[in-house]
C-alpha cells in the first residue's frame, strides 16, 4: 500500500483546501471525459455542425447514432456517482478527467472561448475537489488566442491545481505549429504540465464520411499528422521538456515512424527545421493504451519502453476500452514492474502526484 497526493504542488489546492494524502494501491486512467452542461448552453449560439470535422464529415446515420449515444451517456458524462461506480467495476482508482472533445470550442471568438474554457475548468476542478482521491482534473485553454491560452493555463495550474491540459490536434483547421503557440509551449514546459492530445475527426475527411471512418480512421490519422508537424516543425527540438501524451496509442505514427527517418536522411526538404532523426523526437512522446489489442500494446512497449505507455479508456464513449487493466494483463511480454508503470506509475510520475511510503 502507498499514499498518494492529488493536490497541487503548492501547499494549497487553490480552493482553500489543504493537501491530503490517501492510502491505496492505484491505477490511473489518463483518458476519460466529462461534459460541462453550463458551457454547452453558453456555446449554443456559436455552434453549428459544420464547425466540427467529426460532424461535418459524417453520414446522417452516424450522426443519429452519435446523438442517441450522447443522450444515453449523458449521466456518465455528468454524474459523478455513476462514473465512480463504473470506475470501480473497471478497476480504475483514479481518473484524469478531461473535457469532452466537443468542448474545446476553438471555433468561437476569443473572448467567448476564454469564458467557455473557464466554465469547463471550474466544473472539472469542482469534481476533483469533491472526490480528491478519485479524480485529477485536466483543463482546456482557448488555443484560438495564444495570449488567452497562456493566461488560462496559468490559472488552471496556479489557482485550480491542475496537472494536465487537454488539447486538440488542430486549432479550428490550423495546424498547431502554425497557430502562434510558441508562448504556450514555453509556458507548458515552465509549469511542467502534461499535455494530452485528443483529436475530433480528420479535418480533410471528405473520403472518410461513410461507415464512421472519420472517427475509426480519421482520429488516429489526425493525431499522426499533428504530431508529425510538431516533430518536423521543431516544436520538440525547441521545447525539450515538453510532455505530450497522445490518445489512441498515438495514432498510426508510432508503428511506421522509420519512414520519416528515411525521408529525413535522403531529402533536404525534410531537414529544414530539425537535425536529428524524427524518431529521436518521438521518444519525447507518450501514448495511451487505447489500442484494443495486447499485441499492439506490446509493440508500443517494445518500441518506446514501458515508461512511455499510460493506461487509458476513452470513458464513457463507445469507442473506448471497457477492460483497460485486463488489456495490459494480456500482454505476456511485459514484466510486473512494467505493468505497474503502465497501469499507474507513469501517470503518477508525469502528473507529479506525491508518494509517501
Amino acid at each position: 500500500m502507498i499514499t498518494f497526493n492529488c493536490a497541487p504542488s503548492s501547499t494549497s489546492s487553490g480552493n482553500g483546501k489543504a493537501r491530503t494524502s490517501y492510502k491505496k494501491s492505484f491505477s490511473i486512467d489518463i483518458h476519460c471525459h466529462v461534459h460541462t452542461e453550463e458551457a454547452a448552453k453558453l456555446a449554443e449560439d456559436a455552434f453549428s455542425p459544420e464547425k466540427e470535422p467529426a460532424l461535418r464529415h459524417a453520414t446522417m446515420h452516424s450522426n443519429q447514432v452519435n446523438q442517441k449515444q450522447m443522450a444515453d451517456l449523458h449521466p456518465k458524462l455528468t454524474q459523478l456517482s455513476e462514473r465512480i461506480a463504473d470506475m470501480d467495476q473497471m478497476g480504475i482508482d483514479i481518473q484524469a478527467i478531461s473535457p469532452s472533445p466537443f468542448q474545446f470550442y476553438y471555433y468561437t471568438e476569443p473572448d467567448l472561448g476564454r469564458i467557455l474554457s473557464r466554465t469547463v475548468n471550474e466544473n472539472l476542478a469542482a469534481a476533483a475537489s469533491k472526490y480528491p482521491d478519485r479524480f485529477v482534473p485536466f483543463g482546456t485553454v482557448p488555443l484560438q488566442d495564444p495570449r488567452l491560452a497562456v493566461e488560462e493555463l496559468s490559472y488552471c495550474v496556479k489557482e485550480l491545481g491542475m496537472r494536465g491540459i487537454e488539447i486538440s490536434s488542430q486549432v479550428n483547421g490550423t495546424e498547431l505549429t502554425h497557430a502562434g503557440l510558441e508562448p504556450f509551449w514555453s509556458k507548458v514546459c515552465e509549469l511542467e504540465v502534461l499535455l494530452f492530445m485528443h483529436p475530433l475527426g480528420f479535418t480533410e475527411g471528405t473520403r472518410l464520411t461513410d461507415h464512421y471512418f472519420n472517427n475509426i480512421i480519421g482520429n488516429p490519422l489526425e493525431s499522426t499528422l499533428a504530431v508529425s508537424h510538431m516533430i518536423f516543425d521543431g516544436v520538440f527540438e525547441r521545447h525539450q521538456k515538453l510532455k505530450l501524451c497522445v490518445a489512441h496509442g498515438g495514432g498510426y505514427l508510432p508503428t511506421y515512424a522509420r519512414r520519416m527517418d528515411h525521408a529525413h536522411a535522403v531529402r533536404p526538404d525534410c531537414r529544414e527545421k530539425i537535425e536529428r532523426a524524427p524518431t529521436e523526437y518521438l521518444k519525447q512522446v507518450y501514448f495511451d493504451s487505447v489500442v484494443f489489442d495486447p499485441e499492439h500494446l506490446a509493440h508500443l512497449v517494445r518500441l518506446y519502453g514501458a515508461d512511455h505507455v499510460l493506461l487509458g479508456t476513452d470513458y464513457p464513449y463507445d469507442m473506448g476500452e471497457p477492460d483497460p487493466v485486463g488489456l495490459v494483463d494480456r500482454v505476456s511480454s511485459i514484466s510486473a514492474t512494467e505493468r505497474e508503470k503502465i497501469v499507474g506509475g507513469n501517470a503518477l510520475r508525469l502528473l507529479g502526484l506525491e508518494l509517501n511510503d
